[in-house]
């Protein structure tokens, strides 16, 4: 039997779809259903790898574990990794398949569909619900000819489909409408409730828009979803990292750590610092300008898409020297998959895997390493531990890490040259440290959510005080989907997919 399927599609970009399938799954999990998310094609640089070595969307592998299952590739059959402003590498069924350039968007993604079809449908085939999420809008009438994300699978599975809106950006109430308006005929027939997401605020006062919204449509609002404080879920967009944090957050409080994460401009896998900002008596911020960098007590430059081109907007905004004067003032620095290979003497991209072919430029030099990037790009999970044993990393030694790794460049020690290891991973030695143990890197995505070590180098950094203790993200899981019970119509979502209603937690 094939399974149905509930879609969320959405008004714009970044209005909460990623959380709130991670949320649905881990509901109908808990109900006992066997569910799966799928997103036909994601178009971001936060990415993660399955078990057998494939790469997909981080979002995508995130509420696989709030559905209590592994990552598939089949989640997400095309990932969309932006290099440029015009210009994205095409990760198709898990595999690095080219680069997809602007103008040609509409025509290359129709070859794509098969991809999304089959995909979908092995995933119908396997489980007895399948929760979509869609991309962007659900309705830019430019994009609808190479439409392979949003209405086009709503329709191709007969999908119940709900459309989300986002009240924290004002206009909630004209995007639901206007999104509904733009849609042909038989794209609106599918649209079978609205959410209203992170209101924060009283919700009777809504009422009256509402009424009108419903009137004027004929679809019910199935609820209003409160915005949630502190909530740990990886999301899909860097624009999460732009919202302001709300008061009464842990960052607002007093602090012993002091954490600065440089918010690059194609920034990849910030949840690699998560479960720094759920840790009590430290401060996780990230910048943008030398102005906001202050002299922290860590400096992380992390992952990015373009490390050659991040790292020569870090020259031009003068964050380059910031981070070099941090360096000479005492801060302890860490540089991760990207951004290790800035910290290094100089990177080379001589066949344009990256840049244009050819290209060559000096790194930060606080690394005795350099970095050339080659066509075969490394996907997968790891395992290993600490080898770490100066400065603030010193009582890391030995503690165990899992994570995964994804990259193309090679990193190795300069020519004349011996460093010390981070970490020793599978066999293999991985990333670098200075003598002093102040400057280190890796090509370890998921270090922060290894407890033990970031227990002992919050310690070596100088907290004194007790920690807030492993990073629970199935406790995360528990808190969304109980938020979401307590917020949304789900009997009727339930009806309207002939699940059982009244369902509760097994």
């Amino acid at each position: 039997m094939t399974a149905p399927v509930l879609m969320l599609g959405g008004t714009a970009s970044s209005v909460g779809k990623s959380v709130l399938v991670a949320g649905l799954c881990r509901v109908f999990a808990q109900d006992g259903v066997r569910v799966a998310p799928f997103k036909a094609q994601n178009m971001s640089n936060n990415a993660d790898v399955t078990p057998d070595g494939l790469e997909i969307g981080r979002a995508q592998a995130e509420q696989a574990a709030a559905a209590g299952l592994v990552p598939a590739v089949e989640m997400n059959p095309v990932l969309l990794k932006p290099q440029g402003d015009r210009t994205s590498q095409v990760v198709l069924d898990g595999r690095p398949a080219g680069l997809l350039r602007a103008r040609d968007f509409i025509e290359r993604k129709r070859d794509l569909w098969p991809h999304v079809e089959r995909a979908l449908e092995s995933l119908r085939s396997r489980y007895e619900l399948v929760v979509v999420e869609g991309a962007g809008s659900a309705a830019e009438p430019n994009l609808r000819a190479g439409d392979i994300v949003n209405m086009r699978v709503a329709r191709h599975a007969s999908a119940v489909t709900l459309l989300v809106g986002d009240i924290d950006r004002g206009g909630v109430f004209a995007h639901l409408l206007g999104t509904l308006e733009l849609m042909p005929q038989e794209d609106r027939a599918l649209i079978r409730g609205f959410v209203i997401n992170r209101f924060r605020g009283d919700p009777s006062l809504l009422a009256p828009a509402i009424d009108e919204l419903e009137r004027r449509t004929g679809v019910p609002v199935l609820g209003v979803v409160p915005w949630i404080d502190d909530l740990r879920v990886a999301q899909e967009d860097a624009v999460a990292l732009e919202r302001p944090d709300p008061p009464g957050s842990a960052q607002a409080g007093t602090h012993e750590v002091d954490i600065a994460v440089v918010h690059l401009p194609r920034i990849a896998n910030f949840d690699d610092f998560d479960p720094l900002a759920q840790e009590r008596g430290v401060r996780l911020r990230y910048v943008s300008r030398p102005e906001q960098l202050g002299v922290p007590d860590l400096l992380i430059i992390p992952g990015t898409k373009a490390t050659i081109a991040d790292l020569e907007a870090m020259r031009r905004s003068g964050m380059a020297e910031a981070i070099l004067a941090r360096h000479r003032e005492g801060s302890a620095i860490l540089g991760v998959c990207g951004g290790y290979q800035m910290l290094g003497t100089h990177i080379e991209d001589p066949d344009g895997v990256e840049a244009a072919a050819g290209s060559a430029v000096p790194g930060l030099g606080l690394l005795p390493v350099s970095t050339r990037f080659e066509g075969d790009k490394r996907t997968q999970r790891v395992s290993g531990h600490a080898l770490a044993s100066a400065g603030p990393w010193a009582d890391t030694q030995g503690a165990a890490v899992e994570g995964y790794e994804i990259h193309m460049g090679r990193t190795r020690p300069s020519p004349g040259t011996s460093v010390a290891p981070l970490l020793h991973l599978d066999g293999h030695e991985d990333g670098a440290t200075s003598a002093d143990g102040l400057v280190a890197g890796t090509y370890l995505h998921g270090l922060f959510h290894n407890d033990a070590l970031r227990t002992a180098l919050l310690r070596g950094l100088g907290r004194t005080g007790s920690g807030s203790g492993p990073f629970d993200r199935e406790a995360e899981f528990d808190r969304l989907a109980h938020h979401l019970r307590a917020h949304l119509d789900l009997d009727r979502v339930r009806g309207w997919l002939g699940l059982p209603v009244g369902a509760t937690v097994g």
